[in-house]
């Protein structure tokens, strides 16, 4: 574990746990005002960003300055449901956007204000615009944490949709299960800096609306895993959801899908979009993945 990666995580513990780690302090923190959606300034100096809106909420469209792409994301931010796309995320967007990417940026609504149903819709809308100029295969489905509980709950749907699937799902520290029902959560969460269960169970039940906690769509490792497209995860051994994604890795191999699982020793949550070493390397992977999915 890198130097950074560890003065990353003893500021999470000091901020960001303490925000969630009681129920009061929760619904606090899930009925505060929300932050912007825009794209930052670098971005918009570096790419070239467009804004459309389906189902009365803004998508953002970032692409190279030349205009020139091969492959596209659509991107779903995490944030527990409850906060809004982060720079950290744009960041990350940017190093795809570089690689010759264009990526789809929907602004999802957030608990307490809107709920699954509405992201769902969402998703649904902009992967049908994204048909109309790429093919399933050059396309892929990434979000990070809450956002890629949304990816993997939406291409569990793709098939009674009528749709084609993309050509892969890139899963960051993804949140599988609302209720964090796995035994060996709590174990794990005394090693996790940031996440805390009390919190996200909170705001898992203001996302989900009318939804029961184990609907696939706020629970997606209760969907179904076959007919998956391929399927690349990434996740620290010091995130809470690690025992959830190596069920769900188990799950897929079983049912004879394909997927890939990068476990960083020591990383903490969405360690890709962190600024540590570990976060650097595996960035890097993740691009090349996306904008060469045959690899070298």
């Amino acid at each position: 574990m890198s130097a950074q990666m560890r003065l990353v995580a003893g500021v999470m513990r000091l901020t960001r746990k303490r925000q969630m780690s009681t129920p009061a302090r929760a619904q606090r923190r899930i009925h505060a005002p929300k932050g912007s959606a825009e794209p930052t300034p670098a971005i918009r100096d570096r790419h070239t960003v467009t804004q459309y809106r389906e189902h009365g909420f803004d998508v953002h469209r970032i692409v190279p300055k030349d205009g020139r792409f091969t492959r596209s994301v659509l991107y779903l931010h995490g944030g527990a449901y409850i906060a809004e796309i982060a720079p950290q995320h744009y960041g990350f967007i940017s190093r795809l956007v570089d690689a010759g990417v264009r990526v789809d940026v929907p602004a999802y609504g957030l608990a307490p204000q809107h709920t699954a149903v509405q992201a769902y819709d969402l998703v649904e809308s902009v992967y049908r615009r994204l048909l109309t100029d790429a093919t399933p295969s050059e396309i892929t489905v990434m979000g990070d944490s809450a956002g890629a509980g949304i990816a993997l709950g939406f291409v569990q749907q793709v098939a009674a949709l009528d749709l084609p699937q993309p050509g892969q799902v890139v899963l960051v520290s993804p949140w599988l299960d609302a209720e964090l029902s796995n035994p060996e959560i709590a174990g794990v969460e005394k090693r996790d800096p940031w996440l805390s269960s009390v919190g996200l169970r909170a705001a898992a039940r203001a996302w989900a609306g009318d939804l029961p906690l184990d609907d696939p769509r706020v629970s997606p490792i209760r969907g179904s895993v076959r007919g998956l497209p391929p399927v690349e995860i990434w996740c620290g051994t010091r995130d809470l959801f690690l025992p959830d994604v190596l069920a769900l890795t188990r799950g897929i191999r079983a049912g004879g899908g394909q997927v890939r699982l990068t476990q960083c020793e020591g990383a903490i949550h969405v360690y890709p979009v962190l600024p540590t070493p570990e976060g650097k390397v595996a960035t890097r992977e993740i691009v090349a993945s996306i904008a060469d999915p045959r690899g070298p």
